[in-house]
């Protein structure tokens, strides 16, 4: 029973260090193609669970962004100009984007940093070891005008957004300073007016 526990450590331990290209994906990178490589690497790292449920997609809407991860829907989109920057780009972002879904799925119902110290791990149990948190992709970057403002009563700190908030939200910093990082109402932000320019 103990060898075979240290034959699967060995066969993990070997999936892990392999460096991002042993995995190969197909030349015009097909979606099921990706999809069976992401399920080969959470089985080679012991997550059945996960690799029987992973998709992977091409979302042509993509602009700017080279992947999204989708914990709850074990969902990864790609965008399709990866593959102008060849195989080797498209598998690093889909190693990328399966870190998302392999630091959520070690981590269960726990809340985790988006790019924190799971993510980190699991970017390197999947071979990635210097991953960065954005891409430097020559990809088309969008620069849109944030139409929403608001103030924190306590420091009057301005937030300022693109998109409205949509649930009560209070300044961090004054909730960390006075109640210990919880939140607090007399800390709620407060719609202003634009300022001026």
């Amino acid at each position: 029973m103990q060898l075979d526990f240290f034959r699967q450590l060995t066969a993990r331990l070997r999936a892990a260090i392999q460096p991002p290209a042993a995995v190969s994906t197909a030349a015009k990178g097909d979606a099921a193609d990706l999809e069976e490589t992401a399920r080969a690497l959470l089985r080679g790292l012991g997550c059945a669970a996960l690799a029987a449920k992973v998709r992977v997609r091409w979302n042509g809407r993509m602009r700017s962004t080279a992947g999204t991860a989708y914990a709850g829907k074990s969902l990864i989109n790609l965008n399709p100009r990866l593959r102008e920057f060849g195989d080797s780009e498209v598998d690093r972002t889909l190693r990328h984007e399966l870190a998302h879904l392999l630091a959520h799925h070690r981590a269960g119902r726990r809340r985790i940093a988006p790019h924190g110290r799971e993510w980190q791990q699991a970017c390197r149990d999947l071979g990635l070891t210097d991953e960065k948190r954005c891409h430097d992709l020559p990809l088309p970057r969008r620069q849109v005008q944030a139409r929403h403002f608001y103030r924190c009563p306590g420091c009057a700190t301005v937030l300022r957004r693109v998109r409205p908030l949509r649930a009560k939200s209070a300044c961090l910093a004054c909730c960390r300073q006075h109640r210990g990082g919880r939140y607090a109402e007399q800390f709620r932000f407060v719609k202003i007016p634009a300022p001026a320019a």
